[in-house]
């Protein structure tokens, strides 16, 4: 059964399936929600715990002759699988359809709980028959990312389940010093509950607390090139140079998605729906969000001059003269992405 990550606490004060499956990018309510899942089986005797880790030397009969092992003290045991990869190939896939079979077969949980965890799987891997055996015979937990626009609502949660709160002004304050990284965003209202009493915090405490730890993403540039968001963009390019990013990654993830708008570009001129579009061209996550408005309001001429600009910005990272723009190729990126955004 699928499972919102929310629900699964009320789920564990009644019961313990034989298997869980935890899939998410978001490292952080990843690990919370496994340790929920940990915990929960400590109290039920499960004591023993052995982890498995599926890399390329992994062998797939680990899984089951784990399963099958009798503790040396009788004790009941949690097998953790790790699939880091989320995609275990087809000997992989078999065998977790197996495994998934086998649990199924079990109406509560033995004297052996498996908890296996996954990053977000592509669309094709979630349509795979191993994901729905997973889907079918356990617990599925997928745990969404907590995107930029839901990071000040999901802030002002946390600090009212330790009995504080603060403006809106202040939670933005905080997004922007922990630009995409959940837990960082953890660590600083923890912080801020040891520091302050309950209550309200004012802007001043707040800005006293939080430590600048934003962990600038080269593919969260792209996001904010394609919202529009210039002073988002320009501190975050800011943010790249001044961490030592490769300015040629930088620019590819720039160029790549100018190159994708100008195919849905042509693609819609020419009356192709854009849902179709984007699903060929793989448009996905927040990028689906942001992608119909800015091929709506970006003129084709401006993302054709875009790309001949991102070839100049290239011969400038490789020491040639360009003939666009002079200077900094950290300034030459700036303005081409600043194209883009501005008329987005």
């Amino acid at each position: 059964m699928q499972l919102r990550a929310e629900a699964l606490d009320a789920h564990l004060a009644k019961t313990l399936a034989p298997l869980y499956v935890i899939v998410s990018d978001e490292h952080l309510l990843a690990l919370e929600a496994a340790d929920r899942i940990r915990i929960r089986a400590r109290s039920q005797g499960f004591s023993e715990r052995e982890v498995l880790t599926v890399d390329r030397h992994f062998k797939w009969g680990e899984l089951l002759a784990s399963s099958q092992e009798m503790s040396l003290f009788g004790d009941r045991k949690l097998i953790e699988l790790r699939i880091p990869g989320g995609k275990p190939g087809k000997e992989g896939g078999q065998a977790l359809q197996d495994y998934a079979k086998a649990c199924a077969q079990i109406a509560e949980a033995s004297d052996t709980l498996t908890l296996i965890t996954l990053p977000k799987l592509d669309w094709a891997t979630q349509k795979a028959a191993w994901v729905t055996a997973l889907q079918q015979s356990g617990v599925y937990v997928d745990i969404p990312l907590v995107e930029r626009p839901q990071l000040s609502s999901w802030i002002g949660q946390r600090l009212a389940a330790q009995g504080q709160s603060a403006d809106r002004a202040s939670l933005d304050f905080m997004v922007e010093r922990v630009e995409g990284n959940l837990l960082a965003a953890h660590q600083e209202i923890r912080k801020l509950g040891l520091l302050y009493p309950e209550g309200r915090l004012s802007a001043e405490q707040i800005q006293d607390a939080v430590l600048n730890v934003a962990r600038y993403d080269v593919f969260k540039l792209s996001e904010a090139m394609l919202a529009g968001d210039v002073a988002r963009l320009m501190r975050m390019l800011e943010g790249l140079k001044g961490e030592g990013e490769a300015l040629p990654l930088v620019l590819w993830a720039v160029s790549e998605e100018i190159r994708i708008l100008l195919k849905l570009k042509l693609g819609t001129n020419d009356g192709r729906p854009l849902p179709m579009l984007m699903k060929e061209y793989r448009v996905w996550g927040p990028r689906e969000r942001l992608m119909p408005s800015a091929v709506a309001r970006l003129k084709l001429s401006v993302l054709q001059s875009a790309m001949r600009e991102a070839a100049q910005v290239d011969r400038m990272i490789k020491g040639l003269r360009s003939k666009q723009f002079a200077g900094d190729p950290w300034d030459a990126l700036l303005q081409l992405a600043l194209k883009i955004a501005k008329h987005a």
